[in-house]
């Protein structure tokens, strides 16, 4: 795993061979990055990555100078691969959470800045996950949410829908809460 851009940039850490998790590409995280570097000044905020897997997109937040990162990963392995890179990195902003994302989604009222979902692309219950987290307590005005998925995957009609980004097989539906919330 490389951590793109900021701080922390270009540090590369051994990603365990049982992991279960399915990385974001490079490309796609730093192309996915770029967008969100055009759209909210990082430094400051206040992020959520649910179903974190090897964390690289919370550590890509955190090397932007996110205020605050939260991750939440189920997996044992994924959740002792966040915080050993943690731990090296000598992070003291990172909120890991080991536990379900539906439950965690479902009983979280604090307001995040950016949220973003990377959902295993076989989980049965896949598509209403986007819905979870739109209707959730966690929103903001200003609040942006990204989900990434798979081609199958079509979120534009959902309220808040802003656009959506193609990296390769990688897919990214981008939703910005407004004030009709």
């Amino acid at each position: 795993m490389r951590i793109i851009r900021g701080k922390y940039g270009r540090r590369r850490f051994s990603v365990p061979t049982n992991i279960s998790a399915r990385p974001t590409t490079d490309f796609a995280r730093e192309n996915i990055f770029n967008v969100i570097d055009n759209m909210i000044d990082l430094d400051g905020c206040d992020a959520l990555d649910l179903f974190a897997g090897t964390g690289a997109i919370s550590f890509e937040f955190l090397s932007r100078e996110c205020r605050s990162v939260t991750a939440v990963e189920k997996a044992a392995t994924q959740f002792r691969f966040i915080k050993t890179v943690a731990q090296q990195l000598n992070v003291n902003n990172l909120n890991l959470v080991k536990g379900d994302v539906f439950k965690f989604v479902e009983t979280c009222d604090r307001k995040f800045d950016i949220i973003f979902a990377d959902p295993p692309y076989d989980l049965p219950n896949f598509g209403e996950v986007p819905g979870l987290i739109l209707g959730s307590d966690m929103l903001k005005e200003g609040t942006i949410v990204i989900i990434e998925h798979s081609k199958a995957y079509d979120f534009s009609s959902l309220p808040h829908f802003m656009e959506h980004r193609a990296y390769g097989s990688v897919n990214f539906s981008i939703f910005q809460i407004n004030s009709t919330l």
